[in-house]
């Protein structure tokens, strides 16, 4: 089995969970299987599988006709049995492998794009829709990253289950970091923005761009921290991401409401280890929230919305994950002072079985074969 991968946008260095969800996949798969990788010239890789940066950054790149006798000749020349495709943005390319060649063909879904697209008001969601169904009709193998993504490729772009796999986004812990560590984490972000020992420190992290992040950080300052500030819980929320529109001046209007921006991070890791509940509150947007799996992996204690944890099943996470209804502010206030107050005592195993990258490669591979 040796897969050619093509990945036509920036990963490497991989700093968002959509690249880390590529490039940590990757890590893991190359272990079990030859991988090599196409991708645009921006990017600087230093993996220790084969990586080509030949591919152009403009955007003519994905409707480029020459584009396929270049990935043929490339996986003739590497003796390639599978070529793999992030996302279905080449459904032509891969209509044209499937029709001209004996590669087999993967699609490596994210979201279900045309749903994702909808949910944040783009009126040219159902053409992707008719192009997205086409590009997963003619794979092989189409990887999905949750359930619900799989359960409704089946049902409306008519897919053929045993065609259909859920691979998960992943994390590289297998343990849970040690309390000494954890403490250390959280002293350091109490000294960072003056937080006192007594205070529950509450973190939200997300691309502020991106519309359905926007959303959920305007659902805490406007809905859920007001309800909040009417508790007896002493509690800090930072907020973590870059892209705050300049109207919102840095939350500076909120610094007296227990909010403190922090902005783009170096180090999210950080964060993720010296808070002590992570809140997930996004109304839209598809597929796994990448966030929410890293936070749960660190073994925090995590409060989302139904849309928050598609892809994540609570009962693995044995008590740390609360899922509450989109927009039930009150809920989401009540779900917060509950795990200021639950214990948690089991070692997050469950966890980690399901959603490591190693038990993740090997499923894709078993997928295959």
């Amino acid at each position: 089995m040796r897969i050619l991968s093509i990945v036509p946008y920036k990963v490497f260095p991989a700093v968002m969970g959509g690249q880390k969800g590529i490039a940590l996949f990757y890590k893991y798969l190359s272990q079990l299987v030859s991988l090599n990788c196409l991708t645009v010239k921006e990017n600087d890789p230093t993996e220790t599988y084969v990586i080509y940066t030949q591919l152009s950054n403009a955007q003519t790149r994905y409707i480029n006709p020459f584009l396929f006798f270049k990935i043929n000749r490339l996986a003739n020349q590497t003796n390639r049995t599978h070529i793999l495709f992030e996302h279905p943005y080449y459904a032509w390319l891969i209509f044209l492998f499937s029709l001209l060649t004996s590669k087999k063909i993967i699609v490596h879904s994210h979201n279900i794009e045309s749903e994702r697209f909808k949910s944040i008001g783009k009126w040219w969601w159902k053409i992707l829709w008719y192009y997205e169904r086409c590009a997963y009709r003619q794979a092989d193998c189409v990887w999905f990253k949750t359930n619900e993504d799989k359960q409704y490729a089946q049902l409306y772009f008519q897919l053929k289950p045993e065609h259909c796999f859920t691979i998960p986004y992943g994390i590289e812990a297998n343990t849970l970091p040690e309390e000494k560590e954890i403490l250390a984490c959280r002293n350091q972000l109490q000294t960072m923005y003056g937080i006192g020992d007594e205070e529950t420190i509450l973190l939200f992290n997300g691309t502020l761009s991106y519309k359905p992040n926007l959303d959920a950080l305007k659902s805490i300052v406007q809905e859920i921290n007001p309800l909040l500030l009417n508790e007896t819980l002493s509690y800090k929320i930072l907020i973590c991401g870059k892209g705050l529109p300049p109207e919102m001046n840095g939350l500076k209007d909120y610094l007296d409401k227990n909010i403190i921006y922090a902005g783009f991070v170096d180090d999210i890791d950080l964060y993720f280890k010296g808070c002590d509940i992570f809140i997930n509150p996004l109304q839209d947007g598809g597929g796994i929230k990448t966030k929410l799996v890293e936070a749960l992996g660190f073994g925090k204690k995590c409060v989302s919305s139904s849309n928050g944890a598609i892809g994540v099943d609570p009962a693995c996470t044995e008590g740390r994950l609360l899922v509450v209804s989109d927009k039930d502010w009150q809920a989401y206030s009540r779900g917060i002072m509950m795990m200021t107050t639950r214990d948690i005592l089991n070692n997050n195993s469950s966890f980690y079985t399901m959603y490591s990258w190693q038990q993740i490669a090997d499923k894709a591979v078993q997928s295959l074969s």
